[in-house]
């Protein structure tokens, strides 16, 4: 559920105070010799080169993941969610950028980051529904019960799920990850998708009430959380950096939303309510935009801290950096990559 809102067209943003400087040299992996510094709009790391790079093949291996087959038209209704154009990858880029900061062979990590998309994909398919949300679109085109039916999209959703795991266990070479790595990352995935995850915050969504918090903690943050965590468990990252990385991603999961919440607030001023109804229960329509654009800062501030603990990595925490200038600038249409 999170990274799920495209907006284009960004306004400006102005934070209440600047962060610390960071400079870090990028030359982890391919990546060429550059600087990063939190000062700038967005960091001096291409990370639209590096998730153009990641988009492409991430989607090569959904692709090889789920193809056609009786019956042909659960298998249609998974691709047409997961293979959508106006799909960001968001959560696969993040598990990899994980992973990369301590391990050194990012095919590891492409099994789970396909299953973290495919989970994904379902949560969404999920939340569209007449019972649940009632969304009509979902990443540029019709959701998919508008297509196949509310009982195919259910089904389809009900498929995504477990083919996730499945992936993960099958396709993860034995000879990178261990295989109690392996079962930690599908406990983490089944806990974020669970009754005291996602499915949490999507149930206080659908209940009302002032606990805009956790519901963008848990329908939010957790697949953020989620994704960095994977990524770190796959490398075998230790326990306490495990923790940083959960904190981070959560931070940036909530973050992200925030930030479509505020943006979407600005673009519907001068064109009445009626863009607000569907984020009721967000932070702006709760707190109001001056005390949204302070939350922004302190998610930002706090996803950083984070980071700051893996200095001792060098270059291989710059992609993750970028994620929260990102986040906040916009600098790029992650759409446009699958163009």
């Amino acid at each position: 559920m999170v990274f799920s809102t495209v907006l284009t067209s960004v306004p400006n943003l102005y934070l209440t105070r600047k962060p610390k400087n960071i400079h870090i040299q990028i030359r982890c992996l391919s990546s060429p010799s550059v600087s990063i510094s939190s000062q700038s709009n967005l960091t001096q790391f291409d990370l639209k080169a590096y998730w153009a790079t990641l988009y492409a093949e991430i989607t090569q291996k959904l692709e090889e993941a789920i193809p056609v087959k009786y019956p042909d038209q659960i298998y249609e209704a998974m691709r047409y969610s997961v293979l959508v154009k106006g799909a960001k990858r968001a959560p696969p880029v993040m598990c990899v950028a994980a992973y990369e900061i301590f391990g050194d062979n990012r095919l590891a990590a492409f099994p789970t980051a396909c299953a973290l998309e495919m989970v994904h994909a379902a949560s969404l398919i999920h939340d569209d529904l007449p019972c649940m949300d009632d969304a009509l679109e979902r990443r540029g085109q019709p959701s998919n019960h508008k297509v196949f039916g509310d009982d195919m999209a259910i089904l389809a959703g009900d498929a995504l799920f477990p083919l996730g795991f499945h992936h993960i266990v099958m396709h993860t070479p034995p000879e990178l990850v261990p295989e109690s790595r392996l079962l930690r990352v599908i406990a983490e995935i089944a806990r974020t998708v669970g009754s005291s995850g996602m499915a949490a915050g999507q149930f206080l969504d659908l209940k009302g009430g002032n606990t805009v918090d956790f519901i963008q903690e848990k329908k939010y943050g957790a697949m953020g959380e989620c994704s960095a965590v994977c990524g770190g468990l796959l490398a075998g990252a230790k326990d306490d950096e495990i923790e940083r990385l959960r904190r981070y991603g959560r931070a940036v999961g909530v973050l992200y939303e925030v930030v479509n919440d505020v943006l979407l607030s600005k673009s519907t001023e001068k064109e009445g309510t009626e863009g607000q109804e569907k984020k009721g229960k967000g932070y702006v329509r709760l707190y109001g935009i001056e005390k949204s654009m302070e939350i922004m800062e302190e998610l930002r501030s706090k996803a950083k801290n984070e980071l700051d603990g893996f200095e001792k990595y060098g270059d291989c925490v710059a992609p993750l950096y970028s994620f929260i200038d990102y986040a906040i600038n916009r600098g790029f249409n992650v759409s446009d990559l699958s163009q």
